[in-house]
């Protein structure tokens, strides 16, 4: 059976749900090897990667498929636990329903994260591990943001910017508002954009934008994402290292792609992970941010054929 874009799936989770049904859109024939798409958040949604790249992807010859976590984007409407068993059961009844018995796991930012879990737990279940722009330790990414906008601000001469960022790094760092205020200041400087955006790169955002339903939808933050994972899984001092130095030895292939001005990472940050995937493993792309599939999405699409085919 194929399963052509423009499909949007439904699927029931009656025993957690009440009958609600969690957000999912599959793209491209569904004979050719799958390939999910994990959103960043918590609390965010797939809009971007879907309006995107998506179908470009599936004519490259892959069964794409995006969702939105679970009370998060636009399945928002379902009750949610916000724990990661829960991600986890989620997405083994996405290959059950999708009758998958093997995928390319994409984690874009914090859905790297939920990858790297369910990996830990489905080891059998991930062709390949694509940690793409996800963070490995959360607490070293809040330190390279506010180090960044400390040296910003100084360059700057603003001072009262400048002594702001020091006083909230003397704040509880595990704290959900350190965490939050962190992304809001990365976002005021930037740090997910590139500095000057290629022409493609330009091209994209600007079809993106005339495509308003998911332009505004990508915008949306859903703010009990966030909470419920930090109530239940601590999620801004998690550290995947031991994680993925256990699924390395276990043989699962993991791969890296950064880009080279994504201020979320500094290039040690890179080096760690490159330590632990290896060198052939990792891609580092000039004039990139935190979106690589739509600031150097060539580049992106080049990789996935390599590394999830």
């Amino acid at each position: 059976m194929k399963v052509w874009i423009g499909l949007i799936v439904f699927f029931s989770f009656f025993s957690a749900a009440f009958g609600q049904g969690l957000y999912l859109r599959t793209f491209g024939d569904s004979t050719n090897g799958a390939l999910i798409f994990l959103h960043g958040g918590p609390g965010y949604n797939s809009a971007s990667f879907e309006a995107t790249t998506a179908q470009i992807l599936a004519d490259e010859g892959f069964y794409v498929i995006v969702y939105d976590r679970r009370g998060e984007g636009r399945s928002s409407n379902v009750s949610a636990d916000f724990t990661f068993d829960e991600s986890i059961q989620d997405l083994n009844f996405i290959y059950d329903s999708l009758n998958l018995s093997t995928a390319a796991l994409v984690g874009h930012s914090f859905g790297g994260i939920v990858a790297t879990k369910f990996a830990t737990a489905e080891k059998a279940k991930v062709k390949a591990l694509v940690m793409l722009s996800a963070p490995v330790n959360l607490q070293v990414t809040f330190k390279t943001i506010l180090h960044s906008c400390a040296l910003i601000h100084s360059q700057q001469k603003d001072v009262q910017s400048w002594a702001y960022v020091n006083a909230l790094a003397k704040t509880d760092s595990t704290s959900i508002a350190y965490s939050s205020e962190c992304f809001s200041l990365a976002m005021r400087n930037g740090f997910y954009s590139p500095k000057k955006p290629s022409k493609a790169a330009r091209k994209i955002i600007q079809q993106f934008e005339s495509n308003t339903a998911l332009y505004q939808t990508a915008s949306k933050l859903e703010k009990a994402g966030p909470l419920g994972f930090m109530r239940n899984e601590n999620y801004t001092s998690i550290d995947l290292t031991e994680e993925l130095n256990a699924l390395v030895k276990n043989k699962v292939k993991i791969y890296g792609l950064y880009g080279q001005e994504d201020g979320l990472y500094s290039p040690a940050q890179i080096d760690e992970l490159t330590g632990i995937i290896g060198k052939d493993n990792m891609a580092y792309l000039s004039k990139c941010s935190h979106n690589p599939f739509i600031d150097q999405q060539v580049l992106f699409l080049k990789h996935m054929l390599t590394w999830c085919k």
